[in-house]
């Protein structure tokens, strides 16, 4: 299904031929991201993956980069999340060269001009401003800060207006020679490409990218006592809501089964929050839960939002159909979890930037892969005593976290609710 190949520098490059693909995704992964980060620094990250984008000595300006890709029908971006940033493209394979010189000039030689960084540092600020005005955006960086309090994990990925306008452009490059080395990054190509074609053009542009010598990790602890509550008034329509208990990271056994257990909870028009509160209780348009798995932890959320008025009944509701899913699941919920959760990856893996992440991203966060055949069969072997075991380890009134924005006139009410 792949081949890996590491370079002498320790950059690490998987490739996954798609015989009857027209198109390759080209992924750059390299191990930075928010949870890597000083306090004073949050947000440096992000600003990074931003000004990557800005000009190289070959192409000055960011029109430059994007019209070499959109001029060919391509796709470009980047993105930065807690653990990862990513750079990525997606051509007609006839255009992979391209796509690669683009990204690869990108990654080695951009220039961090005094000019852009601060012209950039604007367009965050403005960036940071949107997220602030989007309750349901808003409200999943309320329910991080309870989770991991005072952690890396807690803390925004775009980092807040006070860091990123202190940010300059010697901690960017600080930044970057703590993180950004080849043997902290993978190169992972997907579509109609042979290895041997990929390795070919691959090797001249990165075997002089020089190694180096890898700072550590971060922190985190899902240590939890007691519930937790956090509220942030606002005057707006709804009020939206996030319920949420610590999860499992990338490695642990039970991550498969706690992914089944959300998709029965929260997964698709079939799941129980789905037909129980929408449906049947009519208390919520946008519904659903899932999980997240980092190196050290993860979690399982569910967010709704709500008529304010009915904000108490709503997350009553909700930690009623926590409380069911406890006592577990019926065989047919199993099955339609598995078909679901089968069927949904064949169908994303049909698509070549899909194909590269899956398999880039498994080997940078785990030095480790798994084949979606792998997959499969751990999820064929899932069993409805082990959902009921995880449903009880982490399902747990000490664990709970509630974190809402919207009118909310009282917490009292809502912190009496946080119990089984």
């Amino acid at each position: 299904m792949y081949n890996k190949e590491v370079l002498d520098n320790g950059l690490r490059i998987i490739t996954s031929t798609m015989p009857h693909c027209r198109s390759i995704g080209l992924a750059i992964l390299v191990g930075a991201g928010s949870c890597y980060e000083k306090d004073e620094e949050a947000g440096i990250s992000h600003f990074a993956e931003h000004l990557f984008f800005k000009g190289t000595s070959r192409r000055p300006t960011a029109k430059d980069i994007s019209q070499d890709i959109e001029g060919i029908g391509g796709i470009i971006n980047g993105g930065t999340d807690k653990e990862l940033t990513i750079y990525w493209s997606k051509v007609a394979s006839p255009h992979f060269s391209i796509a690669l010189d683009v990204l690869s000039d990108v990654l080695l030689n951009s220039r961090f001009d005094e000019k852009e960084l601060e012209r950039e540092r604007g367009v965050i600020n403005e960036e940071i401003k949107m997220g602030l005005d989007l309750p349901q955006q808003r409200v999943n960086a309320l329910i991080d800060e309870l989770l991991w309090p005072a952690q890396p994990l807690g803390r925004e990925v775009i980092g807040y207006k006070e860091t990123v306008s202190s940010i300059t452009r010697k901690q960017l490059l600080d930044h970057l020679a703590r993180r950004y080395m080849p043997n902290n990054t993978v190169l992972s190509v997907a579509g109609g490409i042979r290895h041997e074609e990929a390795m070919a053009l691959i090797k001249p542009l990165f075997d002089g990218w020089p190694t180096g010598q890898l700072s550590t990790g971060y922190m985190t602890s899902d240590e939890q006592t007691k519930a937790r509550l956090r509220t942030e008034s606002r005057d707006i329509e709804q009020a939206h809501l996030c319920l949420a208990v610590h999860g499992f990271s990338h490695s642990h056994p039970w991550r498969f089964a706690v992914d089944m257990l959300n998709t029965a909870l929260g997964g698709g028009m079939s799941s129980r929050l789905f037909t129980n509160i929408r449906e049947q209780k009519g208390l919520a348009y946008d519904i659903y839960s899932y999980t997240e798995h980092f190196l050290q932890s993860g979690t399982f959320t569910v967010y709704a939002g709500v008529d304010p008025q009915k904000m108490e009944m709503a997350v009553a509701a909700l930690l009623e159909e926590l409380s069911q899913i406890r006592q577990g699941i019926s065989p047919g919920e199993l099955t339609r979890a598995k078909e679901l959760s089968k069927g949904r990856l064949h169908l994303r893996l049909e698509d070549s930037r899909n194909v590269a992440l899956w398999y880039g991203g498994q080997e940078i966060l785990l030095q480790q892969i798994l084949d979606p055949d792998d997959v499969i069969a751990i999820v064929d072997a899932i069993s409805l005593e082990e959902l009921k075991e995880v449903a009880e380890q982490i399902l747990t009134e000490g664990g709970l976290n509630l974190a809402v924005t919207g009118p909310v006139k009282d917490e009292e009410p809502l912190r009496q609710l946080l119990k089984f």
